[in-house]
């Protein structure tokens, strides 16, 4: 495998598990020291055992990425032990409610998780990102609902929609100070969360709803956490210095019928 991230730093929040699990072992195999930043500081520490058993660097923290307090500390620990940051990934996200009838508590939660996090990783991580010499990267991931609409969770396109948006906003910002902006946008991925999409609904059957989802999908299956994870390496790294302000759709088709 290549090195590109050698001697770089890499702090991927939401790495606990899943997509942000397979984020955190191909920055780390190619060479990053990887912050592996979670809401579950269990998982996040199973995480960086594995990664350092693998003879690469990781660390784990434990952070809840809607708390300014928590990411501020991320952030300020990273400084004080690196003094950079090279690549920045948000991997925080939650399936919405189903439909359109959404209580005021289950909106605001889905805006902190899904916005609130993405916003103030970004901007409060960005100082880091400028001494990274113009080679600092933020990613996030979104959805394909943030591309199309989502007849079965409307909140969630639109919070999934504000991380395309706010990713254009962010490469404009960070051109001046070398610091790109990108996000990904998954189908069906196989993770843990993934049976939640599909169960939102009282009494669904879960099986049968992503099977048949999962049918339509052009090239006929979800994608692995792995598949998801070589992209956003490719967007962090070298390979792709011209490349901002683009979402990338990983999805096996699904956007391009």
């Amino acid at each position: 495998m290549t090195r590109r991230f050698e001697n770089r730093v890499a702090a991927v929040i939401g790495g606990g598990s899943g997509m942000g699990r397979a984020i955190c072992h191909r920055l780390a195999a190619e060479g990053a020291h990887v912050h592996v930043a979670d809401l579950n500081g269990g998982a996040a520490k199973t995480v960086t055992e594995e990664i350092l058993g693998q003879g690469h660097l990781a660390q784990a923290e434990e952070v809840n990425a809607t708390s300014l307090a928590d990411l501020r500390g991320l952030f300020d620990r990273i400084g004080q032990q690196h003094g950079r940051l090279h690549v920045l990934h948000n991997q925080v996200g939650m399936p919405g409610p189903a439909g359109l009838a959404v209580s005021e508590e289950d909106w605001q939660r889905n805006i902190d998780v899904n916005v609130k996090s993405a916003f103030y990783g970004a901007t409060l991580g960005y100082e880091l990102l400028k001494q990274a010499e113009g080679k600092g990267s933020i990613t996030f991931t979104a959805s394909t609902s943030a591309l199309v609409g989502s007849p079965y969770s409307p909140i969630y396109s639109l919070t999934k929609g504000a991380i395309v948006s706010f990713t254009r906003a962010m490469a404009l910002v960070g051109a001046a100070d070398g610091i790109r902006a990108n996000v990904v946008c998954p189908g069906s991925v196989e993770t843990p969360m993934l049976p939640q999409f599909f169960g939102r609904e009282p009494g669904a059957d879960v099986a049968d709803l992503m099977g048949a989802f999962i049918a339509s999908i052009p090239l006929g299956r979800a994608a692995k956490p792995e598949e998801i994870a070589s992209v956003v390496a490719f967007l962090a790294s070298d390979d792709a210095a011209m490349v901002t302000g683009v979402a990338v759709p990983v999805d096996g088709g699904l956007v391009a019928k």
